[in-house]
């Protein structure tokens, strides 16, 4: 039978039923007209998509060029354990007691020192580390004793144990879990706590500006939309909320991942959509869309597997891609974030034999782009002590710039001063080409009277290292017998007289006994053994570095093994001559026998 032409009449007629015959005779399919209806909505398309990122492949770096030896923290919360920047890797080190974090200057791969210098002012676990966007210098840590530290770290990196904190913030009654820098505003730092707690600190003055208190269970995420004027939260009592953070209003609020286990959020750059990872009901991991202005139901909900790792979203603003990594898996999933449903399309995985405890990443004004590097990742195993970085590179077999892969991108320059956010205002972060501008330098910190004086370590180690190396004047003159007298004029002239003794006294020195015992019982200028170090530096002398008294240490340390090896050659030969006197006085008594 022909098919039915007139549209109008296969719509109206939705009851009407055809039979169609086969041609075995006997037999008949009933087929009903309404299922050959055109569909109201347009499918999705799930077949291959054309894009530029179709291809991006994951690179791990060479073993040469990894962190090697190093006691990453085997603390089990949810968080990064890493930051990274330009100039810096930080790390969360496993130490007995207090809290410390390791900071190693980009270039130093390789086999770390066990003794290496490490971040060690907190008294209790680390539990988050950030670097401040604005200055590569400056990082905030947030740790198990309730209080939030910034560090200032020099360009070197660090020479000995940084004890020193800039500014220690105070408010939290709990363990204070997670710190997040604002994207846009100098100084503006906001903390989480176990208390259920947001603070936002004006670090420039050293105190809290704002308290959010709208939370009923503890707070698993934060995370800043791009221009820094709203925030999104993941809590315990399994809710997304979007926030305004200088007034502490929730502007929207909706039930998110049913799943007991914790979830995260990010904002999916400009579109006013939130991305968050979490679990189903039945344990299952998912990733869903929101409308940030409506959170009573996900515009997207699909299941990713059903493994029972924390699934962490990380979004790049200038390529819309989202990456989610699970802790404690070896892959990394990467999409594409686009404004029309399904609004996430999946790329590809990056798959690995090795499982990750954290991940940090490199902003992107540290890429390469002549490998036309997109993204980095910094990988901490789990089974060894190893920070892995992870290049996702897009094949191009031009070494040209690609305009099209790197837009401008966020530059470590402020856009706003903490006082013009504070009252209100909204700006959009300010942006350097990545093809001129990657070579900008931060400037350095500053802060009001209110807050205390940053004063570098350095300043002090230059004092207590003069101080230490000048050479102690014995001083051996019997105690004197003088008595004040009523007369001041003649008290005067006493102090002056012994003044003038003590002085004349130290200038002579060489004739004191302490040196001629020296000269008596010391080795004489034929002798072959190095100069002690006290006669390598001149009486008076200065160290003007570190590295001056460090060499001035380890000249004396090589003295001290070459004493240590005489002697132990000296103990040797008394050995062997008394065997050889034993042997002799029993040779001597078998003969007189």
């Amino acid at each position: 039978m022909p098919p039915v032409k007139d549209e109008s009449i296969r719509e109206t007629n939705c009851l009407e039923i055809i039979n169609i015959v086969e041609k075995s005779p006997g037999k008949s399919t009933l087929v009903d007209v309404r299922a050959c209806n055109k569909p109201a909505a347009k499918v999705w398309f799930r077949g291959v998509r054309s894009s530029k990122f179709r291809h991006v492949y994951g690179v791990p770096f060479k073993r040469e060029r990894c962190y090697d030896n190093i006691k990453i923290t085997r603390n089990a919360h949810d968080s990064n354990f890493c930051a990274v920047n330009p100039k810096f890797v930080a790390i969360v080190t496993e130490v007995a007691g207090g809290g410390a974090f390791l900071v190693l200057p980009l270039d130093n791969t390789g086999r770390l020192d066990f003794n290496a210098s490490r971040v060690t002012g907190h008294k209790g676990p680390v539990l988050d580390i950030k670097w401040n966007p604005f200055n590569d210098n400056i990082i905030a840590s947030c740790s198990d004793d309730c209080t939030v530290k910034l560090w200032h770290i020099p360009d070197g990196g660090l020479s000995m144990h940084l004890t020193d904190w800039l500014v220690e913030l105070h408010g939290h009654k709990r363990r204070v879990a997670y710190i997040e820098w604002h994207p846009t505003a100098e100084n503006i730092l906001l903390s989480a706590g176990f208390d259920y707690l947001i603070f936002v600190w004006d670090v420039g003055k050293g105190e809290a500006v704002k308290v959010i208190d709208c939370h009923t269970d503890v707070i698993y995420c934060m995370s800043f939309n791009r221009d820094g004027s709203l925030l999104a939260t993941t809590s315990k009592d399994k809710k997304l909320r979007v926030i305004e953070p200088r007034r502490g209003i929730v502007l929207s609020e909706g039930p998110c991942h049913l799943g007991t286990k914790a979830s995260k959020c990010t904002f999916l750059g400009s579109q006013g959509k939130v991305l968050t990872t979490g679990f189903s009901r039945y344990s299952d991991r998912q990733y869903a869309v929101w409308d940030q202005h409506d959170l009573d139901k996900p515009l997207v909900c699909e299941t990713i597997d059903s493994s029972s790792g924390v699934v962490f979203p990380y979004y790049d603003y200038d390529t819309n891609m989202v990456y989610l990594a699970g802790k404690g898996d070896g892959n990394i999933r990467y999409y594409e974030v686009v404004d029309e449903a399904p609004y996430v399309h999946f790329l590809n995985q990056f798959l690995s034999g090795n499982p990750q405890r954290g991940l940090g990443f490199m902003p992107k004004r540290g890429v390469s782009t002549a490998a036309c590097e997109v993204f980095r990742f910094y990988k901490l195993h789990t089974s060894r002590g190893l920070c892995e970085p992870i290049s996702m590179i897009v094949p191009r077999k031009s070494d040209c710039f690609q305009e099209d892969l790197y837009p401008d991108t966020a530059a470590p320059l402020p856009a706003l001063s903490a006082k013009d956010w504070l009252s209100g205002m909204n700006t959009p972060p300010l942006l350097i080409s990545m093809k001129t501008g990657v070579t900008i330098t931060t400037h350095k910190p500053r802060t009001s009277n209110n807050a205390p004086a940053q004063q570098p370590q350095d300043a002090n180690n230059r004092k207590k290292f003069a101080f230490l190396s000048r050479e102690t004047t014995p001083d051996y003159r019997p105690l004197g017998t003088w008595q004040p007298s009523d007369n001041h004029a003649n008290e005067n002239e006493q102090v002056d007289v012994q003044v003038n003794e003590k002085s004349q006294k130290t200038s002579a020195n060489q004739n004191t006994k302490f040196h001629q015992l020296q000269r008596m019982f010391g080795k004489q200028t034929g002798d072959a053994e190095p100069v002690p170090l006290y006669k390598q530096i001149n009486q008076g002398d200065v160290f003007s570095t570190e590295h001056e008294l460090r060499l001035a240490f380890n000249r004396q340390g090589e003295e001290l093994r070459i004493v240590k090896r005489q002697l132990q050659n000296s103990q040797q030969r008394v050995r062997e001559l008394e065997q050889l006197v034993a042997a002799l006085q029993a040779r001597l008594q078998r003969d007189g026998s």
